[in-house]
């Protein structure tokens, strides 16, 4: 399973220990930058990851930034993107077991490597129960999602 990665400047310094977790936990990556530390803006990073998942290039993604937050709230604009920061592992697993979360998000800024590893394995080894209640609930959020798609901004 392909997974679409990506990164802002400021998260950056942890990106190639997350292509190291997943590669060698058997998860191809899709590295689609930065490729520095120089500045971009987060938004377009999301949207790369993005439109990966949606062209069904890759079943799930994982962004990088500094808090992990603005990542996630770019992300979350896209239809068919279930991003969440998640800085402990419970979160990690347990957001794609109830939730159907697809995309990882992390705070470079905010945790280390080792715990960012221990994170991204959490998520990837993950599987959606689709138990009654939680598929119940996400088709609530597709809903949400399917009306509110063309409302204009506030």
């Amino acid at each position: 399973m392909k997974v679409a990665l990506g990164c802002d400047h400021a998260g950056f310094p942890l990106k190639g220990t997350m292509i190291a977790a997943c590669t060698s936990a058997g998860y191809p990556v899709l590295d689609l930058g930065t490729f520095s530390t120089d500045p971009v803006d987060y938004p377009d990073v999301a949207r790369a990851v993005g439109e990966q998942l949606q062209r069904g290039h890759a079943p799930l993604g994982i962004l990088l930034c500094g808090s992990g937050v603005g990542v996630s709230i770019a992300a979350n604009k896209m239809r068919g993107v279930r991003a969440a920061v998640c800085h402990d592992t419970y979160s990690a697993h347990q957001g794609v077991e109830h939730d159907n979360m697809n995309v990882l998000t992390l705070g470079a800024r905010v945790i280390g490597p080792a715990l960012a590893s221990e994170l991204v394995l959490a998520f990837l080894r993950a599987r959606y129960s689709g138990e009654e209640r939680h598929a119940r609930r996400f088709h609530k959020v597709e809903q949400l999602e399917a009306e509110l798609a063309g409302s204009p901004p506030p």
